[in-house]
């Protein structure tokens, strides 16, 4: 290989120093450790940055926990309490990946102490409980975003600007599941926040849904009504003391949705797919075409064109995308050679940072709080529709 490509591939030169962020993080476990990762890639692999995230401190309820957790990340500080983190006035990004009951106090407080918003999905548990949250950022004038991270792999990325360039024509069809299958009765998962109706909000719609509802209104547009059903398959789990604790989140859920644009479609999640570790699968069909894509093959999008071929060969094929002029790979290394789950938050935060530092709009790329609102909005519509046993009208 040249010089000149070892050198393209590094990235340009920096012509400036980046200016710092200040990041403060609620949250050690999945996400903390997620976000975290993300945090320390930015500065050296999306070459230039725009920003230098500086991991000023962390916050858990366990902090021993936390203090382990910024031991092993390199965070400065840690703080047992999340109002002490947003009072530090070295923290400009606060980075909320807490439970989902812990979204909604702890934003609004840092949104009006004037902190930028990161926030984990869902972005709450229930509509109304989003809206403040995003009129709360609204009113206090600071970038807001939900970290809906499948928005930022570059197939998805992709399938987004064809949809956009009218490459597909009319958009008739948007269908997806999400299967996962770790609460199955094998599995003796205890009573964890999860199922915890007042913690989650709601189960498998919340924790999985919400990724394919925001989908969903990212690549086809506004959902307007929904006629939907849930299930919740084991009523009772174990708290570990002898007692059982009641489950009134659903298992699952399915649910037949119609859009502003004309099109209409199918949702399903379900933590109850036994064999489904994290498959998430996306189609959209056109009048000119059809894309298809699977999570757990996140570097291929399959696609059809109406007319490109030969009757005798016309089928489905696969793009590898990890050519260096689709989005992002250029960062990252040599077409081929592919990517994972971890760098959509490297190119999220990216994203975030860009916004911060540049005042930049975070949508239409990225997910806002009014995102996360529309979403909870569609999740509290499927939750009522399965109730009522009738079709719902989404309203925002």
């Amino acid at each position: 290989m040249s010089e000149q490509s070892f050198t393209a591939m590094a990235g340009p030169k920096a012509t400036g120093a980046a200016p710092e962020i200040g990041v403060g993080m609620l949250g050690y476990a999945f996400m903390g450790k997620a976000h975290s990762n993300a945090f320390k890639k930015i500065p050296y692999m999306m070459y230039p940055p725009p920003a230098i995230p500086k991991l000023v401190a962390i916050a858990g309820r366990n902090i021993e926990a936390a203090q382990e957790a910024a031991k092993r990340y390199g965070y400065q500080k840690v703080y047992g309490d999340w109002r002490a983190l947003i009072a530090d006035p070295e923290v400009q990004l606060f980075d909320n990946g807490g439970p989902n009951d812990a979204h909604a106090e702890p934003c609004i407080a840092a949104a009006q102490a004037g902190k930028h918003l990161f926030c984990e999905k869902p972005l709450a548990r229930t509509a109304e409980e989003a809206r403040a949250m995003w009129d709360a950022a609204r009113q206090a004038g600071v970038k807001h975003m939900v970290a809906h991270n499948y928005r930022f792999v570059p197939a998805i990325r992709q399938a987004y600007e064809l949809i956009k360039s009218g490459a597909l024509g009319r958009i008739y069809h948007f269908r997806a599941v999400y299967l996962q299958e770790w609460i199955m009765p094998h599995y003796n998962t205890p009573y964890i926040w999860r199922v915890d109706k007042q913690a989650a909000g709601s189960g498998a719609l919340g924790d999985l849904g919400s990724h394919i509802i925001d989908l969903a209104r990212f690549l086809c547009g506004e959902i307007t009504g929904v006629s939907a059903m849930t299930r919740t398959f084991i009523s009772e789990r174990s708290k570990g003391d002898g007692t059982l604790g009641k489950v009134e989140v659903d298992d699952a859920f399915v649910s037949a949705v119609e859009f502003a644009n004309g099109a209409i479609g199918t949702l399903e999640a379900t933590r109850f797919a036994a064999g489904r570790k994290n498959y998430e699968v996306l189609e959209i069909n056109g009048e000119r075409g059809s894309i298809h894509f699977n999570m757990e093959k996140m570097n291929e999008l399959g696609v059809f064109w109406v007319g490109e071929q030969p009757k005798e060969t016309q089928g489905f094929h696969e793009v590898v995308v990890t050519e260096g002029h689709h989005p992002w790979i250029a960062n990252w290394w040599p077409h081929g050679h592919i990517i994972g789950w971890e760098h959509t938050f490297v190119h999220e935060l990216t994203h975030f940072l860009d916004c911060i530092v540049n005042d930049k709009e975070v949508a239409p790329f990225g997910a806002t709080f009014e995102d996360g609102y529309r979403t909870a909005c569609v999740c509290d519509a499927i939750l009522e529709s399965a109730a009522a046993r009738r079709q719902m009208d989404v309203k925002y």
